[in-house]
């Protein structure tokens, strides 16, 4: 077996030793109180920097004769074709070229250089742009003109080109070759903002009759009611009334059914406004109204009821505005004729205008979309509208026969055997006890316990009949409490205490009895609290009658 001090032919015939990586060995603090001069880190980046050395600049250099010219042109372009050589697709290093032969007043070379760059990539309009402006800041027109020429050949659809062709074209007086230009650019059917640029320009010349001509153009390019809103707005200012009306006349034909037609009816109106022209304007409205969907129509709805407000009489606001929201929400209810929340807006919205007979309509039609599942979660929300319904001809209609009806009706509607509300048959039950009907609400809460027994009703009718003083019959409802619901701990409770306030101390001893005596208690605790306290006061009291006879 070799030993470490043997060279190893795969390790140049180096030992185990000479190759092992040594490692500084750890420093071991010895002494680890704190110093008697504490360094802040302020300090530490202060001493750095002030010990730092000052940044090493090259020499600046002076060319004094044609010789070192030469020599620092050579030297620099060879700098530059070496670095063109290595990222030939670097645009950055084609512009720095040609801007330091440009420097040079060495225009040919600059050309080259540019038109080797187009080579490279012709479809990046920076370069063109840039080659332009270097060509118009030397005053060189006819090359700048035969760039621009090539670039909007080659790339018609940079909207950048033509602009600052036309630009330069525009500022040598060359209005006749800036027109032809933008001819040659219409061609190519520009956006809306290569229109409107043309016709400022005719405008700029006054040349009205041409814009009008581009205006018919344009919309015919872009039909859109943006677009004949601009040539109505021309028309009008310059003072022909009746071609801005007949602009609009003919977008109406064409863009009713767009989706922007809200936009182009609100501005004929508004034109007709201006013109004074109130009864045109108020046609439009309503015609827009008619036509457009209530979706769409907001901002029209609420410049209609500001035109009303400034120019009609008071029945045609309250119409305009009342009109507005009840098509909202018959458009809301015919989507979704379940969509309860949208039917309360709506009877709010008749209640306040107060015609009773179109309320009364709106409540029918609300409470015939009964929910198609038998689930009371669907119910929770339409169980209201019966209850509104009631409460308006009870408070509002003061009909007291037909709140009695309506009650009847919802009642005799609810499935009792699968779910029911008890707050319907309390409502119903306080309704003719207000009536002063107190027979006919003592049959509501028997035919509330008769069909659907709630804990909520038990405890009504027990009150309704205590605060009457007849006992007799809170004993029978108490026993058919707890017939009905015999681990209800509250009720055996409630029962026991109605004894002993009646002095009846066997009788709540016994219900106390049968109901410790229940195999199943919802709440034991709370019994056995009850008589607890019970027990407490019976010791108080004999406690208290033995004081009195000693």
């Amino acid at each position: 077996m070799a030993s470490n001090r043997d060279g190893d032919p795969s390790l140049g015939y180096l030992t185990r030793k000479d190759t092992e990586v040594k490692l500084p060995r750890p420093t071991r603090v010895k002494n680890k109180t704190p110093a008697p001069i504490q360094i802040t880190a302020e300090q530490i980046l202060r001493e750095a920097r002030e010990r730092q050395e000052a940044e090493i600049r090259p020499p600046k250099q002076k060319i004094t004769d044609s010789t070192e010219l030469s020599d620092y042109r050579l030297r620099k372009r060879k700098e530059f074709e070496d670095l063109i050589r290595r990222v030939r697709w670097n645009i950055s290093v084609w512009i720095k070229y040609a801007q330091w032969e440009e420097s040079q007043k060495d225009f040919n070379r600059a050309r080259s250089v540019w038109e080797r760059a187009l080579e490279v990539d012709y479809r990046n309009h920076t370069l063109w742009l840039k080659y332009a402006e270097v060509e118009m800041k030397n005053k060189f027109i006819n090359h700048a003109r035969n760039v621009w020429d090539r670039a909007v050949t080659l790339l018609p659809r940079v909207d950048q080109l033509w602009y600052k062709y036309i630009h330069m074209e525009e500022m040598l007086g060359n209005v006749a070759g800036a027109r032809q230009i933008f001819e040659r650019w219409m061609g190519w059917v520009p956006d809306q903002q290569g229109w409107l640029s043309y016709i400022k320009f005719e405008l700029r010349y006054n040349e009205v009759e041409r814009a009008r001509g581009i205006f018919e153009r344009f919309v015919q390019c872009h039909p859109k009611v943006s677009a004949w809103i601009r040539y109505a707005k021309f028309e009008m200012k310059n003072g022909e009334v009746a071609r801005s009306r007949n602009v609009y006349e003919r977008a109406v034909e064409k863009l009713a059914d767009d989706e922007e037609a809200e936009m182009l009816f609100v501005a004929f109106a508004e034109f007709e406004e201006r013109c004074k022209e109130t009864e045109r304007a108020r046609c439009i409205y309503k015609f827009a109204l008619d036509h457009i969907p209530k979706g769409r129509a907001e901002d029209l709805y609420r410049k209609f009821v500001a035109f009303e407000k400034q120019y009609g009489d008071k029945e045609g606001i309250e119409d305009a505005i009342v009109g507005k929201r009840r098509f909202q929400y018959e458009d809301e209810v015919r989507k979704n004729p379940l969509n309860y929340d949208a039917w309360f807006d709506y009877i709010r919205l008749e209640e306040n205008v107060g015609n009773k007979e179109r309320t009364r309509e709106v409540y029918e039609r609300a409470i015939a979309n009964v929910p198609p599942a038998q689930e009371k979660r669907y119910w929770q929300r339409y169980i209201y509208l019966w209850i509104n319904y009631a409460l308006y001809e009870e408070l509002d209609a003061e009909d007291i026969e037909r709140t009695r009806e309506v009650y009847r009706e919802c009642l005799s509607l609810i499935p009792h055997e699968i779910f029911s509300f008890a707050k319907i048959w309390l409502l119903a039950a306080q309704f003719e006890i207000r009536q002063l009907n107190l027979k006919g609400a003592r049959q509501v809460l028997g035919n509330a316990i008769g069909k659907a027994p709630k804990d909520k009703i038990f405890k009504k009718y027990i009150e309704i009949e205590l605060q009457l003083g007849n006992i007799d019959r809170c004993r029978k409802l108490y026993e058919k409490y707890l017939e009905w619901s015999p681990e209800n701990c509250y009720a055996w409770s409630k029962y026991a205490e109605l004894e002993r306030s009646l002095s009846e101390t066997e009788r709540a001893r016994a219900i106390f009895e049968l109901a410790i005596a229940q195999p199943a208690l919802d709440m034991p605790e709370l019994l056995w609290k009850v008589i607890y306290l019970c027990c407490l006061h019976l010791v108080k009291e004999f406690i208290f009658v033995i004081h009195a006879l000693c």
